[in-house]
């Protein structure tokens, strides 16, 4: 059976593009007919040390012959270390292992009504920004700001409400008495590439302490490193009561986590929650791992050399090309905002052998690894402009 006709059986739940990859290294990725390109997606904010590190690779080698999967009714040495180690690094108090972004949310959403509920409180909903993106679960699609993606899906839950990001005004007015929390992207990826602003985070977090209510921060696709910090939070000078990861926590390993503090952390008990893979030794191995690189590498100050030299080169394009915008973003989680369809960008770009993506129709995203070499980010920025031309001759 050809892979077209394989295909027929899989969900057309995405629309892919016409491209198989059967292998990576690094920053680079090779279709089955043996071409390289250069990986600017990075499985969308996922592969944080590039393809086929070396100590990841060891690692899954040796985790996989010792112990893949290990029932939550033991003791897990590996969770634990990642435990500790993540709330060593992010201030909080203890986590909950799930398997993805939307299960880490999910976990988020429970932990704050579980919350209120033992306190007796009404409180249960929670605000969120327009064109914030937070799953495909029933809950997380209801609590994303974008109405595309929740057509279809009536009756969705009760208990969310949407103000736009950066308004410090409408966030205020929307919150009365039965206001549980705000859930905040620190940088609203799939929506757009837009940075909640400092001030207006700090803004946030004198609000929620003024009304009682829960901060949570989802860090999906910011945390990790992305950002030039291990956790975006620590930009604004804040910390969230809720923290919840995925993506590139692993490095290409499923694995999601819901972090939070010690006055949050009680609310969810034996019982109360629970997932079957959440914190297997693979996951949690592979995640160990990837923390350890990131230190040992001092990745954090690649992250913030390659983000610079990166935006200085998209200035460009904004003053060379008339269709481009602005450059958006943070970190390694950059935006190059068009007032056209960039589709055929990003088409043009793969031609050339360079993989990109969008955040909306109008805006080009670029995650690539935190690995990601000066060398490549120039030859990046050239294939994007080398597209460029093609399409303007």
């Amino acid at each position: 059976m050809n892979p077209s006709n394989q295909a027929n059986h899989v969900m057309p739940t995405y629309a892919r593009f016409p491209l198989t990859l059967k292998q990576g290294k690094g920053a680079f990725v090779w279709d089955e007919a043996g071409k390289s390109y250069l990986d600017f997606v990075s499985g969308i904010a996922v592969n944080t040390l590039g393809h086929a590190h070396p100590d990841l690779v060891k690692t899954i080698s040796e985790q996989a012959a010792t112990m893949l999967h290990c029932s939550n009714l033991y003791h897990i040495p590996q969770q634990n270390a990642l435990a500790t180690r993540l709330c060593q690094l992010s201030g909080l108090n203890s986590v909950f292992f799930c398997n993805s972004g939307a299960e880490a949310n999910e976990a988020a959403i429970k932990i704050v009504r579980k919350y209120f509920f033992d306190q007796q409180s009404p409180r249960r909903h929670i605000i969120t920004a327009t064109q914030s993106f937070h799953g495909r679960t029933m809950q997380t699609l209801t609590a994303t700001g974008q109405d595309k993606i929740k057509v279809g899906f009536d009756p969705l839950p009760l208990g969310f409400q949407h103000v736009p990001l950066n308004d410090i005004q409408a966030l205020s007015k929307a919150i009365d008495d039965n206001t549980a929390a705000i859930l905040l992207e620190p940088l609203q990826g799939e929506g757009g590439v837009h940075l909640a602003q400092a001030a207006y985070l700090q803004a946030v977090r004198q609000l929620c302490d003024k009304h009682g209510i829960l901060l949570i921060l989802d860090e999906i696709q910011t945390g990790v490193g992305r950002c030039g910090t291990m956790f975006a939070f620590e930009q604004a000078g804040i910390r969230p009561d809720i923290l919840t990861l995925a993506k590139g926590l692993g490095g290409g390993i499923p694995i999601g986590a819901m972090l939070a503090s010690a006055q949050v952390s009680p609310a969810l008990n034996a019982g109360s929650h629970g997932s079957t893979f959440g914190g297997n030794p693979m996951s949690c191995a592979a995640a160990l791992t990837v923390l350890e690189v990131i230190e040992r590498d001092d990745l954090l100050s690649n992250v913030q050399q390659r983000s610079a030299q990166m935006q200085t080169g998209l200035q460009n394009l904004v003053a060379q090309y008339d269709c481009f915008d602005e450059v958006r973003g943070q970190g390694l989680l950059l935006g190059l905002a068009a007032n056209i369809d960039v589709a055929p960008i990003i088409h043009a770009c793969r031609e050339h052998g360079l993989l990109i993506l969008g955040a909306g129709p109008q805006v080009l995203r670029f995650l690539p690894a935190l690995t990601i070499t000066a060398a490549e980010v120039e030859q990046a920025l050239f294939l994007v402009e080398k597209s460029m031309q093609g399409m303007h001759t």
